[in-house]
């Protein structure tokens, strides 16, 4: 199924990995030494963050979408 929540990559010099946020699902986070390893466990944790919230039979937001560029 394919990711169509927001993802926010950005480089942590600190921790010297990407960073993943998805505002959209609260808390929802991954990070990777590669961009694709970032986004790759992003994708495992948005997965998680969605079966928890059915699990407990909290509300999971629809994805809000961007416009498309021609």
């Amino acid at each position: 199924m394919p990711i169509r929540y927001e993802l926010i990559v950005t480089w942590s010099t600190e921790d010297q990995s990407y960073i993943v946020e998805v505002p959209e699902l609260p808390g929802c986070m991954g990070d990777g030494a590669t961009y694709q390893e970032a986004v790759a466990n992003a994708e495992v944790v948005i997965g998680e963050w969605i079966q928890t919230a059915r699990e407990l039979g909290r509300p999971i937001p629809e994805p809000r979408g961007r416009l498309l560029y021609a």
